[in-house]
């Protein structure tokens, strides 16, 4: 039987930390606010600056070797735990449309709405996002880290562009997290199934 929780019950839940409880990133949650594809605040009423406890020891170990390689560089996230009522928002904004394949289904289950996933830059030391070539949620193919050798082929993205892109996966894969073929920005934290089999899923 899977087990869920409800958005409201995730301060109370052993198995969650607060993003304020990992020392040394940045926080903008995007879905938070109207900067976000759909252009408006999704989230709120619900507080969303959560992790799984794992997550948030392993972006913990990122922040470290982060610090280590680039002194002065900051991990910015822009998205940590997603409800799965705010992942089928996402998905119905979508719907009908070929930019769906950027999204889980939610009855499937986004492995953010297990807090086991996380979008995330890079930070210079001014506090200013490093350049990936493309903006967060940019449903393109440059921002598909699986074609960046053919973007760079054709000019699309730039060498400094995958020496950012680079710096942040070094980061977190030093870290335990893995990244995607479609986003630059997102990692989850473990293996998909066993995340979806085992782990508290929040509604």
């Amino acid at each position: 039987m899977k087990h869920t929780i409800s958005s409201e019950d995730v301060p109370s839940h052993p198995d969650f930390r607060p993003l304020g409880s990992i020392a040394g990133i940045r926080t903008d949650l995007r879905y938070a606010s109207a900067n976000n594809f759909v252009g408006r605040d999704l989230y709120s009423p619900y507080d969303c600056a959560w992790l799984h406890r794992e997550a948030a020891a392993a972006m913990e170990k990122a922040v470290a070797w982060l610090a280590h390689e680039r002194p002065g560089c900051t991990l910015l996230v822009l998205d940590a735990l997603r409800p799965q009522r705010v992942q089928q928002l996402l998905w119905d904004a979508l719907r009908g449309t070929d930019l769906q394949i950027y999204l889980a289904e939610p009855a499937r289950g986004s492995i953010h709405s297990f807090g086991m996933a996380v979008d995330v830059t890079i930070c210079d030391g001014q506090g200013a996002e490093l350049d990936m070539g493309t903006a967060f949620d940019d449903m393109t193919d440059r921002s598909h880290p699986a074609l960046e050798g053919q973007m760079l082929a054709n000019g699309e993205l730039t060498e400094a562009h995958l020496a950012n892109r680079d710096l942040l996966r070094g980061a977190m894969i030093a870290a335990g997290f893995v990244g995607i073929n479609t986003e630059w920005w997102h990692f989850d934290c473990g293996d998909r199934n066993t995340v979806r089999r085992d782990y508290v899923r929040v509604l």
